[in-house]
């Protein structure tokens, strides 16, 4: 069965002429992905998605809240159910669809039963970057099943990709890539180290992450005097398994031309503020690519911009060729260059008047400091301190255990946790 029309998100104009897609592990993400300019955002439930155990995820309330999210702002939501499936939770995946039939314009699959559900109800669905396609057959099968768009697997260097697009724009199919965020060992994802070490299965959402550790080997070898012996060698943290973060920022322009519809950022288990900086900073390259004034002088402050969050080693993926072992990072896991400290949480907030109270329960701050407040609603507002009042005091500095009050650029709201941004 050929799936339906795609479904268009709350009168939206028509899609981009390429899309910026974001990642969201929970509501705050995802009003941090809208504010930021994201053109989709692609979530998951709780359980059958590749970030089961490292995302929050949504319940049935917070898709549906979601989903009116996107469509008031005219944006395209995304399901992913990209896990491997039982038998056993076919039922359940059956009952995920009917749910999420109307509430999403696709889902992600790279199982073929999730795949044949989503067939059966008229479901649109995009092959998850899981399949592995990586060459313009698999792709032309892909469309033949149904595939509106196809996530290319990561493996693939720009020439593959530009080739692949050139054959899917004939029918109709989209292609999109990763352009930022986490990469695995196992780039495309079928990886089972986690399994076999934690019994939590990277296909099922839930790795432990053991190729980020340190190891040491051991290797036995014959020595006098004894049948065996062993000599071990350590291996120093993050140089074996542990790949870069991939950051596209400087190629951007390359990517666009190849023909990739969509640009996906990697980080469903990254928090609101990550969300907000990347998606920014990749809304900003991707305008000024669309509208032929992207320089690599324009890139430059944009991978700082993103470098200020957590993140590894940037790294350019595989687009310029494989193998290689510069793919791998070889030094501390989180490089970002600012951090987040707890301060307190905003107890009311004056839209009138532009001013919120907290109360500051840990950090202190300054006139000057930096804060970041982060909710369901209000996304990530970040904003610079320009006074700190109580009452009709002014204050230099807030007092633990005190309430003050700050101008801020946007609405909070009472119960968003407030933090301090600091240098790392």
């Amino acid at each position: 069965m050929t799936p339906g029309p795609v479904q268009e998100c709350g009168g939206a104009a028509g899609p981009p002429a390429v899309e910026l897609l974001a990642p969201a592990g929970g509501l705050a993400q995802l009003q941090a992905a809208l504010d930021a300019g994201a053109d989709a955002v692609y979530l998951g439930l709780r359980g059958l998605n590749m970030r089961a155990a490292a995302a929050a995820n949504f319940d049935e309330a917070g898709l549906r809240e979601a989903s009116a999210r996107c469509r008031a702002r005219g944006r395209k939501l995304y399901l992913t159910l990209n896990a491997i499936v039982f038998d056993g939770e076919l039922r359940a995946v059956g009952r995920t669809l009917d749910l999420a039939a109307p509430l999403v314009d696709a889902v992600l699959a790279s199982d073929w039963g999730v795949v044949a559900a989503c067939r059966a109800r008229g479901v649109p669905w995009h092959a998850s970057t899981q399949m592995s396609c990586a060459n313009a057959e698999a792709a032309r099968f892909l469309a033949s099943q149904g595939a509106r768009r196809i996530v290319l697997a990561r493996e693939c260097s720009m020439r593959e990709v530009a080739g692949i697009a050139k054959e899917m724009r004939a029918l109709g199919v989209e292609i999109e890539v990763f352009v930022h965020g986490a990469q695995c060992v196992a780039e495309s994802g079928r990886c089972f180290l986690s399994h076999q070490a934690y019994g939590a299965s990277a296909s099922r959402g839930e790795c432990q992450q053991p190729c980020r550790r340190p190891y040491e080997i051991v290797r036995e070898v014959p020595a006098p005097g004894s049948e065996r012996a062993s000599a071990e060698f350590s291996v120093g943290a993050h140089t074996v398994f542990s790949a870069r973060d991939l950051c596209s920022l400087p190629f951007l322009d390359r990517i666009v031309a190849a023909g990739a519809a969509s640009l996906k950022i990697e980080g469903r288990g990254r928090p609101a503020e990550y969300v907000r900086v990347v998606v920014s900073a990749y809304r900003e390259a991707l305008d000024a690519v669309l509208a032929g004034r992207f320089t690599p002088e324009l890139a430059a402050p944009l991978v700082e911009r993103c470098a200020a969050v957590y993140h590894r080693r940037f790294g350019e993926g595989l687009f310029h060729g494989r193998p290689g072992a510069e793919q791998f990072t070889d030094n501390d896991e989180n490089l970002a260059t600012r951090v987040k400290r707890h301060v307190g949480v905003v107890e009311r907030d004056w839209p009138r008047a532009g001013m919120a109270q907290i109360r500051v329960q840990d950090r202190t701050f300054r006139v000057g400091d930096t804060l970041c407040v982060q909710g369901p609603r209000t996304g990530d507002a970040t904003f610079e301190v320009s006074s700190i009042r109580h009452d009709d005091e002014v204050w230099d500095e807030s007092r633990k255990g005190d309430w003050c009050t700050v101008p801020r650029p946007s609405p909070v709201r009472p119960g968003d946790r407030v933090y301090a941004v600091v240098p790392r």
